[in-house]
């Protein structure tokens, strides 16, 4: 299969390329820079100088390809304002894409987060929050799936809170770049609330799956870990950087401080029984065991 696939030099794109290389497809990935366009070539892909504001470059690649694959989005969170910013440009890329591809049959992958549910890991059948900083994103990728009704295959993957790979990446990952910075392994709120995680190779793994067999409007939860307390990530953290650990004032996290307070595990049971999908690479608190001091 022929794919086309955005944000493809980020820590999850990167995986998912060598996911999709090693299973015998060839990618096309959108790259705004020599640099990047370097690492996705080396990686064996092929490549298409663009951003998601680029419209006519995502409209061509996504009429050639046999499918597409889109994970970009902006990293700037500094603000509400920048975070409105991202979902906007992702929403514009993916109405974009979805013209492209309306009664094609052709697969197209989205991404999300996993949502919310009180009291209990969220399911596949949870919806995705319809309040909140990115309940636009939510919006967005709703109306995605929607598309299978008028001739794409749409899935969407929701990607827990910390998607790792040696330590790095995700909400943990943040948390551990802020710990560098600030001299303290710092965690919002009690650190009881929960947050899902699962290795970057094994959400490739399921992004995958879903190119190639997902029926059209499918959810699948990339999920490998249920919950890990916030506390118990930070304190391996802290352990590993050789920092003190402690409670900090969520406002310390800018705009994702409500995001990091929230308890929000979730289970991918059900994607494990319709994919057959098996994580099988280290947990989170295992793997950051590989951050270096």
């Amino acid at each position: 299969m022929r794919v086309f696939i955005t944000g493809g030099t980020g820590l999850i794109g990167s995986a998912v390329i060598a996911e999709l290389i090693t299973a015998g497809h060839s990618v096309t990935a959108l790259t705004r820079s020599e640099a990047s366009a370097t690492k996705a070539q080396a990686a064996g892909a092929e490549t298409a100088t663009g951003t998601l504001t680029d419209f006519d470059v995502l409209r061509e690649q996504a009429t050639r390809a046999d499918g597409v694959i889109h994970l970009a989005f902006g990293n700037d969170f500094s603000s509400p304002e920048a975070l409105a910013d991202n979902i906007a440009d992702e929403t514009a890329a993916l109405e974009t894409l979805g013209d492209a591809l309306l009664g094609t049959g052709k697969p197209l992958v989205v991404v999300s987060g996993t949502p919310q549910a009180e009291g209990r890991p969220s399911t596949e059948d949870d919806p995705l929050p319809a309040f909140g900083p990115v309940a636009g994103r939510s919006i967005t990728v709703d109306k995605i799936l929607a598309l299978a009704d008028r001739g794409i295959r749409t899935s969407s993957i929701r990607l827990p809170r910390t998607v790792h790979n040696n330590g790095d990446g995700g909400f943990a990952g943040l948390l551990t770049q802020i710990a560098r910075q600030t001299g303290v392994a710092g965690y919002p709120g009690s650190g009881a609330q929960r947050w899902p995680a699962v290795h970057v190779r094994d959400a490739a793994a399921l992004f995958r799956l879903a190119l190639e067999n997902a029926p059209g409007g499918t959810a699948w939860h990339a999920v490998a870990d249920e919950g890990d307390s916030v506390k118990d990530i930070m304190t391996v953290v802290g352990r590993q950087l050789r920092l003190p650990v402690a409670e900090v004032p969520a406002g310390n996290f800018g705009p994702l401080g409500v995001i990091f307070m929230a308890d929000q595990p979730a289970s991918s049971a059900r994607t494990r029984a319709e994919s057959g999908w098996q994580p099988k690479h280290p947990s989170l608190l295992a793997d950051l065991e590989n951050i270096q001091a």
